[in-house]
This record gives C-alpha cells, structure tokens and sequence, in this order.
C-alpha cells in the first residue's frame, strides 16, 4: 500500500508514523507512506494556502488551487482520496479493514483553519472520515490515527495475524481483559480459569468478559455482535 498525507504540517505526521510497528512496517517495505506540504504547489512567492472566506465570518479558508495541483500530482489510477473531517463518517474498525483489504493508494487531505474549498470536497474527495465528533487544530492528527489503524491491517505488518483477530471491534464487541505474570500482584490474582489450560472453557470465559464489558460501556455495540459459536 502507498499513502500519502498532504497538509500544512508534514513533520506532525514524520514523526508519529517513525516509530513503533508502522515505522517498522514502513522499514521493511510493507507500506509507503509520504507526508507533504501543500503549500509545496502553492503558485505564488507567498506560498499562500489560505484567503478570507465569501459572504464573511471568522477564520480563513483553505484555497483550491495548491490542492488541485497537489492531488492531481499525486494521484494514480487507484487512488481513493479521503479528506480528514469532523463532518465525516465515523471510523470504525470496518472502514480500517475496508481500506487495508481494498485500497492500494490513498491520499489523505488535512484541512486547517476553518476547512476548505467546497469544490475541493465536490470534485476530488471520494470520501470524509471523522475521528470522532470533536475538533482538532488540524487534520493531520486525524490522519496519523486512520494510518495506524489501517497498516496495523496489512499483511505481514502484525508479528501474529491472529493479534487483530481478537481487538475490540474486530468481532463487534470490546476486547476482553487480558493478563500476564505474576499470577497473583498486591492482592489481585489471574482468574483460575486462565491458568487450566482448558482452551474451550477459556473461549467462553472471554467472550463472556467482552459481552459483559461491551454490555457495560459500549452497549450501543450488542446488536452488531455475531453470535458465539
């Protein structure tokens, strides 16, 4: 997979996409990711991003044309381009599968200030994603998290494939508790099923602790979660 992240703040997204299983994934050739600035094909000496909004209000808007010409450098025959919006649908585990499993480019648009040119949106964006229903002071944040989320997915990237299966969301219920040694820590022990080694009673154990937690926190979540096999 090849991304690319066109904002106004290319270093934001370096340095949190260097480190941990996205910078080794990037290391090892398993994802090309490309972070630039869009004022890179402003037109004039200024490099000018942004103009004052028609019909007035607050704030500026970003400019159509360094990102027309960005995009259209940029893009390939396979590109899904998705602008980084509060406005958007919300991503979910599935749009991190859908895009790992079917996208092989995609160009990530990060808005700034009060957003862009509408005509941006109507001729270029093949979709919006939101990160939740919040404002960040830019898109790029938003980015650095949907390319977690979606290389994490790709081939080869996760040292256990199996390691995906079992996050919260991927079976559409939150993931269930999870422990490791000392079997007993200032008061606290592993539950005794855990230590049997009985894999079945230990499957229904887990997904009896992930309806519960779902059930307590994320109950909105039930009614998408298969049933237990």
């Amino acid at each position: 997979m090849r991304i690319d992240i066109l904002s106004l703040f290319p270093k934001i997204a370096e340095a949190a996409l260097a480190e941990s299983i996205v910078g080794r994934a990037r290391q090892r050739g398993l994802v090309e990711i490309r972070s630039h600035n869009i004022r890179d094909w402003a037109q004039d000496k200024h490099r000018t991003t942004d103009d004052t909004p028609y019909g007035g209000g607050q704030g500026m808007v970003m400019k159509c044309e360094p990102i027309f010409e960005a995009i259209e450098a940029l893009r390939t025959p396979e590109t899904r381009v998705i602008f980084m919006s509060p406005a958007g649908t919300p991503l979910r585990q599935s749009t991190a599968q859908r895009l790992a499993h079917q996208c092989r480019h995609m160009i990530l648009l990060c808005g700034h200030y009060e957003g862009i040119d509408q005509r941006v949106i109507d001729q270029l964006v093949d979709e919006e994603i939101s990160i939740g229903d919040y404002v960040l002071t830019n898109g790029v944040i938003a980015a650095v998290v949907v390319v977690d989320a979606v290389v994490r997915l790709l081939p080869d990237v996760l040292g256990d494939a199996a390691s995906a299966v079992d996050d919260s969301f991927a079976t559409g219920l939150l993931e269930f508790p999870q422990y490791t040694r000392p079997v007993e820590f200032k008061g606290s022990r592993v539950p005794e099923i855990l230590l049997g080694g009985n894999h079945a009673l230990i499957a229904k154990w887990r997904r009896e602790q992930a309806l519960e937690k779902t059930r307590r926190t994320r109950p909105d979540l039930l009614s998408d979660a298969p049933p237990a096999h």
